[in-house]
């Protein structure tokens, strides 16, 4: 892939029409726990195998479902696989996916919903490659301590606009941040499950954080390094491939989020999760475009 592209107007027009839709949908929340249920790993170096992250005692792994960043080329471990799904199935492993593209001054929401247009259907086409089923949470990074104002004016919108996405096509949304970004998504309503890590949280951890990266805390196995996470609730997001999808209550909110009314929200959603056969089986968006 190449670095991000230049936003068109046209694009900017119709990511701010998802997002409009996003902001009326209520995700289903996933609750912590209140103590440890266990650990998962991530990694992006390289992919140890299921036999040696099983001897260390974790859960599973949360993988990325995105590409490599230009010239990241110690990134062996981007993206996830299905022979590296099936491989953590075997050995009793599940997996969640995160979707993380850029980083720092090339991060995906610098662009604001313009960027979900780009970003939302890699994730779920990377997703569905390594056999993620749809009902299940795709993590979306925000990897910074951002201020308010870069919240407000970018960040909001993103995460708004992917989620739209992720929902439409029959996802929930997680979101990776620290423990303001999380305050304020439950605040707006955007995600479901909380992947929290320490830059910015001032020693704290989120009552609602679902999965927590410690600083510092890795670990490496079968040569590659890794970082190691607590996990908060029986829920992390995890799935094996070929699982039936989780059950999704999408649907009866679609009608009331896309008004009919509203032909520019309903085209930019249909652009977004084009080809997605579970979408078709929740709402025919075509006919929202002919009333």
């Amino acid at each position: 892939m190449t670095g991000v592209n230049t936003i068109s107007r046209r694009a900017m027009l119709k990511s701010a029409a998802i997002a409009t839709a996003a902001a009326a949908i209520a995700p289903v929340p996933a609750r912590a726990q209140g103590r440890v249920m266990g650990t998962v790993i991530d990694y992006a170096a390289g992919v140890p195998s299921a036999r040696a992250v099983k001897a260390r005692g974790h859960l599973g792994a949360v993988r990325y479902v995105s590409e490599r960043r230009p010239g990241a080329t110690w990134m062996l471990g981007k993206p996830v696989t299905l022979a590296e799904t099936r491989d953590f199935k075997a050995y009793g492993l599940a997996t969640a996916s995160v979707y993380q593209f850029g980083r720092a001054e090339t991060a995906d929401w610098l662009g604001g919903a313009a960027s979900a247009a780009r970003h939302a259907p890699e994730a779920i086409r990377i997703h569905r490659a390594a056999g993620g089923p749809t009902g299940r949470p795709i993590y979306v990074a925000i990897d910074d301590n951002p201020t308010r104002a870069q919240y407000d004016a970018q960040i909001r919108p993103y995460l708004r606009a992917f989620q739209s996405a992720l929902m439409l096509a029959g996802y929930q949304t997680g979101v990776y941040g620290n423990y303001n970004v999380i305050q304020w998504c439950i605040e707006d309503g955007i995600g479901s499950f909380f992947w929290q890590h320490d830059w910015g949280s001032g020693g704290r951890i989120h009552p609602r954080t679902t999965i927590h990266q410690k600083a510092k805390w890795t670990d490496t196995i079968d040569g590659v390094q890794v970082d190691i996470n607590n996990v908060y609730s029986a829920d992390w997001g995890q799935w094996t491939p070929g699982a039936a999808a989780a059950p999704q209550p999408v649907a009866p909110a679609l009608n009331s989020v896309i008004s009919p009314d509203d032909r520019q929200t309903a085209a930019a959603v249909a652009e977004l999760v084009k080809g997605s056969s579970e979408l078709s089986s929740q709402i025919d968006l075509q006919s929202l475009l002919r009333r």
